[in-house]
């Protein structure tokens, strides 16, 4: 089995460009949605958020207002530090939940983590391979603006509190533009996919 991380700033397309990687027969792990997943309604993660930060963040159906939640958090690294030691444990422990059912199966996996805040959390050493999604600032907010109804204000602030491309790259194994050709996009992940299914398939040092 082979560990994946993906990463890619926000706007960078990183969701295309894994279910690219799925329909090839990789195993995909999204942090994103195993961060929704923890906090559904009846669950331990939604009922901690809610102790912290107050029935305000609870939407009228009992789902988690994230809306409401972001208002809290953003531009407050302190508010943002004890609600990420909320959550980034649950989604640890489904990671690991996850990546055991891989292991027990079919020899020869290949695991893609998207994880958008790899550079962030310090974690790039978790895994074998770092694959990054780039595109152009241009692009990123061109996609923000018109596929997310994100002013340009609003995009390039979300933009700023991540890591930077150039600090995304300096840890990539490899690279993927994303900056809209469809057709490039599709070469790149067939050249990389035949490495990484390649690497998946060879025994793990020390063995053979």
């Amino acid at each position: 089995m082979l560990n994946v991380g993906l990463t890619g700033g926000i706007g960078a397309g990183k969701s295309e460009v894994t279910r690219r990687f799925a329909s090839r027969g990789a195993i995909v792990i999204d942090a994103d949605a195993l961060a929704r997943e923890v906090v559904e309604p009846g669950t331990p993660g939604l009922a901690a958020v809610l102790a912290e930060f107050g029935p305000e963040v609870e939407a009228a159906d009992g789902t988690l207002d994230r809306d409401a939640l972001a208002a809290k958090v953003f531009g407050d690294d302190e508010a943002r530090a004890r609600l990420n030691g909320i959550v980034h444990p649950l989604i640890a422990d489904r990671v690991g939940e996850l990546m055991a059912e891989a292991a027990a199966g079919p020899a020869g996996a290949v695991v893609i983590n998207d994880v958008p805040l790899i550079v962030e959390a310090g974690v790039a050493d978790r895994y074998a391979a770092i694959i990054v999604v780039d595109a152009p600032v241009e692009v990123q907010l061109d996609r923000l603006t018109r596929l997310r109804g994100m002013t340009r204000e609003a995009a390039q602030a979300r933009m700023d509190v991540q890591a930077s491309r150039e600090q995304r790259l300096a840890i990539a194994d490899y690279v993927i533009v994303n900056d809209g050709d469809l057709d490039a996009l599709e070469t790149q992940v067939d050249q990389i996919w035949a490495q990484l299914h390649k690497r998946a398939a060879e025994p793990a040092p020390g063995c053979g």
